[in-house]
């Protein structure tokens, strides 16, 4: 996946990678290291809003197996890094229609 990605999108903390499927149903794939989030609790809820970014577009990512890397540390703030993943998935959206 990593290096058959037909995009990749990145900004400050995430790397987003996605690839066309067949499968009617697009797939996530998290990798979000320790070194990067040190606390288990932490690690569990950046996942489980990366999910929810992957859960409200899923009717438009169809057909996409897509994988979101943790790039660097997390601003500081609970709230600020969610818009940024947002945007990321916009951007892949907007690029997947100009193809």
């Amino acid at each position: 996946m990593f290096d058959q990605a037909d995009w990749r999108i990145g900004q400050q903390c995430f790397l987003l990678l996605a690839r066309e499927t067949d499968q009617p149903l697009p797939r996530l794939g998290l990798v979000i290291a320790k070194r990067r989030i040190r606390r288990a609790v932490d690690r569990g809820a950046v996942k489980r809003r990366i999910r929810e970014q992957f859960r409200l577009r899923q009717h438009e990512l169809t057909g996409l197996d897509i994988v979101v890397l943790m790039r660097g540390p997390l601003p500081a703030g609970k709230e600020n890094w969610t818009p940024q993943l947002a945007r990321l998935f916009d951007k892949l959206l907007a690029k997947r229609r100009q193809d």
